[in-house]
């Protein structure tokens, strides 16, 4: 059977990206996420490519069992490729608390969730972000990890919540900084997932650099943007 796609890489070059998967990717990515990611591309096609590609999710996978990582919150599940990934890398007593809007895509990600025996980790909360978040805040909840891939016109939004929740020395990540490769152009990139009717890509593109260089600026974290997967966004809270 022919290999899934792997959705969104800023590789250049098919046959490094081929070279890395099948060196030392799809070796060890978990049979759950395979089918899950399998699946969502059954069902979503092109639109799927917004998610967790599997190289970006084994380094995610060590990140959090580096950092000890026991609490965490995701914010846009879609189908919960990155949800399985972190439920995988928590220790058994582990939390992930998941927020998104629509329910559909996390009903096809919960059955090979069971199946990997992790679904008692997570509390997915089926409801827009930002009032979620208020309560969240207003009741001190604090996690060790969050993970942002949601609506990307509000990622600046998202952070002066989460940075209020996310504890000294923790990290948020931003998926899909990077814009197809084309944050640092004037290209009209057209069919990617994002141009769905409601944000043209240019206004994204936009939002993105806009937030992108808030970081930069932001004295309350580290950064490291990777290009990995869309590109990620690493922000280490040091105030």
């Amino acid at each position: 059977m022919a290999e899934a796609p792997v959705g969104t890489t800023l590789l250049k070059s098919e046959a490094l990206q081929k070279y890395i998967l099948n060196v030392s990717t799809f070796g060890r990515e978990h049979d759950q996420l395979k089918k899950l990611r399998e699946a969502t591309f059954q069902k979503y096609g092109m639109s799927a490519e917004v998610g967790v590609t599997p190289d970006e999710g084994l380094f995610l996978s060590i990140l959090l069992k580096a950092m000890d990582a026991k609490k965490t919150l995701e914010i846009g599940v879609f189908t919960g490729y990155s949800l399985l990934t972190a439920a995988l890398a928590l220790p058994y007593n582990g939390q992930i608390v998941a927020i998104d809007p629509i329910r559909e895509g996390y009903e096809v990600g919960l059955p090979f969730i069971r199946e990997a025996g992790v679904d008692h980790k997570i509390n997915f909360i089926h409801s827009d972000a930002f009032p979620t978040l208020d309560e969240m805040v207003k009741k001190g909840e604090e996690f060790d990890f969050v993970f942002v891939n949601a609506d990307m016109p509000n990622y600046k939004k998202y952070h002066e919540q989460v940075i209020e929740m996310v504890k000294l020395g923790g990290i948020i990540a931003y998926q899909n900084t990077l814009c197809y490769g084309a944050i640092a152009t004037e290209e009209e990139v057209k069919d990617v997932p994002c141009n769905n009717g409601h944000e043209g890509f240019s206004v994204i593109r936009e939002a993105i650099d806009d937030f992108n260089n808030s970081l930069a600026s932001d004295h309350r974290i580290e950064i490291s943007q990777l290009s990995i997967g869309n590109g990620v966004t690493l922000c280490m809270r040091m105030l």
